[in-house]
């Protein structure tokens, strides 16, 4: 499994459009081969992080060389961002728990 973090500073003045995009790329990300999830937050001092996860690199790659995907990190880069950080993962070891009801 391949997970990506995207860590991120909103410019102050980002409006509704960058609401929009996220939306649309969360879309996008759904269709991408290999999908298995992602999650967004923000803390409390503003920075926002998102978690996606792949099956595999080569899905991870085709999200990253998606040309709609990449006209976004353009623009993020240009205009909704004041700065980011993006760290792509492959997980060594995976242990769940989830406690019975």
């Amino acid at each position: 499994m391949i997970v990506t973090v995207f860590r991120s500073r909103l410019n102050p003045d980002v409006g509704e459009e960058y609401t929009e995009m996220a939306v649309r790329m969360g879309e996008l990300a759904k269709t991408m081969p290999g999908y298995i999830s992602h999650k967004s937050f923000t803390a409390e001092d503003g920075e926002r992080v998102t978690i996606v996860e792949f099956e595999s690199m080569e899905g991870q790659l085709e999200w990253r060389r998606n040309a709609e995907h990449g006209e976004v990190m353009r623009l993020g880069r240009s205009t909704f961002y004041e700065e980011f950080k993006i760290q792509v993962c492959e997980i060594i070891r995976l242990s769940e728990y989830q406690k019975s009801a």
